[in-house]
């Protein structure tokens, strides 16, 4: 029989290996194809030469099987992406906004001026505001926590959380 100690470290190592299996993490990259010119999004890195490489990563904390089934549906039909900067006031309360509903979302952190107006193009021209949110093909610029919530019920995101989510993982534009 093995000691109390070793049979403690044995159990603690089994529950830590069963808590990080159910973590989830998602990275997407968008980039301009160097040959063609066209836009490419893959799940693989952008070769050498690629243009306007952003990546993009949606980490949960929650298992994608463990969501509740129209949480699941909401986020495959309309996947959430939050825009922020580094040092964003209002960008924690966007954040801590879509984590009391439980909505599984990528955020992109803007690091320049080239990138923030990149995304007022994406956004549909002009200027964007942050933290902006893109709802599916719907997007908001500025954070308007009634026009958001709407936003989110209208994709059929429920309004409060039916797990526990752990905040989403931060990605940088490249």
């Amino acid at each position: 029989m093995l000691p109390t100690a070793a049979r403690r470290f044995g159990s603690a190592t089994a529950i830590l290996l069963l808590i990080t299996g159910t973590v989830s993490a998602q990275t997407t990259y968008r980039w301009i194809d160097p040959k063609s010119g066209g836009t490419i999004i893959s799940d693989l890195p952008p070769p050498p030469g690629a243009r306007q490489v952003m990546k993009y990563t949606n980490t949960t904390g929650v298992d994608e099987q463990q969501l509740p089934y129209a949480v699941r549906q909401a986020s495959e039909k309309f996947p959430v992406v939050l825009y922020t900067s580094a040092g964003c006031v209002t960008c924690k309360q966007a954040r801590t906004l879509l984590n009391g509903r439980g909505v599984p979302f990528s955020e992109k952190v803007l690091n320049s001026e080239e990138e923030l107006a990149e995304l007022g193009r994406q956004l549909g021209g002009g200027e964007a505001l942050l933290p902006s949110i893109s709802v599916g093909r719907q997007n908001m610029r500025g954070f308007a926590p009634a026009a958001w919530n709407e936003l989110l019920d209208a994709a059929g995101y429920p309004a409060n959380a039916p797990y526990r989510a752990k905040p989403s993982g931060r990605t940088a534009m490249e």
